[in-house]
């Protein structure tokens, strides 16, 4: 099973992207399935229905997300009622939506897991215990497991790359918007990256316009970060290929692509 998976989507910037770029790298790569990271979709916070649904029609199959999962509330309207949209497993168990979901193409099964980390981050359940817990669940069904391990410490998203060696298929780190250059296949065969980057504005500070954040920066004064109108744009992700039996990795690579023309809104 090939896999194409797009790091976070930062607001209409980054939509512009996907909805320029994806059909190119789908007949580049020929996925079977294409996920994305969306918790950052609508205005650089959480994400609307409406968006959701333009990423499916734009040949999206599954959407991770992460601590803005609950930033746009009519989220809880549509959440429980898709297969398509996943939130980290290890949030309250009191939380709507669910962490893992699974999807076949041509007779191939593979989950797809989402988890948040705890250092730096607002604290939730344990992901090192609900990764174990999911794995394997998901292998009862199929070896083919993906995991969006969206974190900020960068030896927190290794430590699971390692936690979950040989029983994943993919570990993947999101949130920190920033491509890592560590993309390898782990001696278990689990391909890994860091963090896959991210997808909308190139010239700013995490898809952020950069004088607020420096603003922020400066002046320790609080500022409200804005997902700027116009400007170069990028896109960030990983393409792995599994085996259909095993579950392992046999190849990885980074996917970027830096857009030289002005996005403008």
């Amino acid at each position: 099973m090939k896999i194409l998976f797009i790091g976070d989507i930062v607001g209409s910037p980054g939509r512009e992207m996907i909805y320029r770029y994806l059909p190119r790298l789908k007949k580049k790569y020929a996925p079977d399935v294409v996920i994305v990271n969306g918790e950052n979709a609508a205005s650089g916070r959480g994400i609307t229905k409406s968006i959701f649904d333009d990423l499916l029609r734009a040949g999206v199959d599954i959407v991770t997300m992460g601590n803005h999962t609950w930033d746009q509330k009519e989220i809880f309207d549509f959440i429980d009622e898709t297969d398509y949209l996943i939130r980290p497993a290890n949030f309250s168990d009191e939380a709507p939506g669910k962490g893992m979901t699974t999807i076949s193409k041509n007779g191939i099964t593979l989950s797809i897991i989402n988890l948040h980390g705890r250092t730096f981050l607002p604290p939730h359940g344990d992901p090192f215990e609900k990764a174990t817990e999911l794995v394997k669940e998901a292998q009862q069904v199929s070896p083919l497991i993906f995991v969006d391990f969206h974190a900020e410490a960068t030896s927190e998203k290794i430590a699971m790359g390692w936690h979950l060696d040989g029983l994943a298929s993919v570990v993947v780190g999101t949130h920190t918007h920033v491509q890592t250059a560590d993309d390898r296949i782990l001696p278990g065969g689990t391909a890994y990256l860091s963090d896959a980057g991210m997808t909308g504005p190139y010239d700013e500070i995490l898809g952020m316009r950069k004088e607020d954040v420096l603003y922020r920066f400066k002046t320790n004064m609080p500022v409200r970060f804005e997902v700027p109108k116009e400007g170069r744009t990028q896109l960030n992700g990983l393409f792995t290929e599994i085996d259909d039996t095993t579950g392992k990795a046999i190849h990885v690579e980074r996917v970027s692509i830096n857009d030289d023309r002005p996005f403008q809104n």
